[in-house]
């Protein structure tokens, strides 16, 4: 099962607006992906009401995975995308 470590860098978090960026960017992908806190359970990356359940703030680390051994590379996309101002998307 891929994983990948990340830290939330939108500086307001993972709000309504960058949430719904971010879930069209994890469905946009053809693996299913999930996000959790470090110490928390995984949610669908791509249901932006389950993102902001998270209530993630910025400087936040989380852990994106799959259980397609093939999704490396959209899990790196999506943790790149975590390290912008998603508010600007």
């Amino acid at each position: 099962m891929p994983e990948r470590h990340a830290t939330v860098m939108c500086s307001q978090g993972l709000h309504a607006r960058p949430a719904a960026a971010f879930a069209r960017a994890a469905a946009a992908t053809d693996h299913r992906i999930t996000i959790r806190k470090t110490d928390g359970n995984p949610v669908s990356a791509n249901s932006m009401l389950m993102l902001m359940s998270l209530g993630l703030k910025e400087g936040e680390a989380v852990i994106l995975a799959s259980d397609d051994e093939t999704a490396g590379p959209s899990l790196d996309r999506l943790v790149a995308l975590l390290a912008t101002e998603l508010d600007e998307q």
